[in-house]
């Protein structure tokens, strides 16, 4: 029962950061806010984002509050996580900062591939959708230097594919790392 009340808790809360990294995302390159993405993520973490905005106001095309608010969620996952899996024993409060860094790490890199390869599908299914340009304005800043290295072949773009196995090469050996690390304390 506690795996599954988990899983949901974990979703619900990976979700909703990665939400708020794409809200912060979506200010750093600057996406007009009227956009279906845009609006769909404000729509989604404001209840969240604008308290913490009055203490921590964007700068420099830096949105701090929903990185804040990204760390927050990551933060209270791993309370919960300790809390759940005490497993009898005191919870082990010593590995929600590691926790949170490590899920931040990852639902970055999640988010990245997810963007790429949707924006890898639109390109071939649907070029012209009203989402396109957003999409190729958030995955510009990583396509541009695979595209300034990788030439087409035959018409068609690798970079996308490129960078995907790049992003999940880095998850894998951030993954390895971090269990490494987590079991050698």
């Amino acid at each position: 029962m506690s795996r599954a009340l988990w899983f949901l808790i974990e979703t619900l809360g990976s979700l909703l950061a990665t939400a708020c990294l794409l809200r912060a995302a979506a200010m750093r390159f600057q996406l007009p806010p009227r956009n279906p993405v845009s609006q769909f993520v404000i729509a989604i973490t404001d209840w969240l984002v604008r308290p913490l905005r009055k203490v921590l106001a964007p700068s420099r095309g830096n949105d701090w509050a929903s990185l804040a608010a990204a760390v927050l969620i990551a933060l209270a996952l791993g309370l919960v996580w300790a809390v759940m899996f005490a497993r009898g024993s005191d919870p082990k409060f010593i590995a929600v900062i590691p926790l949170a860094v490590f899920w931040l790490v990852k639902w970055a890199i999640y988010l990245v591939m997810g963007l790429v390869l949707l924006h890898a599908v639109l390109s071939w299914v649907n070029p012209q959708a009203p989402v396109a340009p957003t999409i190729e304005q958030l995955t510009r800043p990583f396509l541009a230097p695979l595209r300034r290295v990788v030439p087409l072949i035959g018409g068609v773009d690798l970079s996308p594919l490129i960078l995907i196995v790049i992003a999940q090469v880095l998850l894998t050996l951030f993954e390895s790392l971090f269990f490494s690390l987590v079991a050698a304390a």
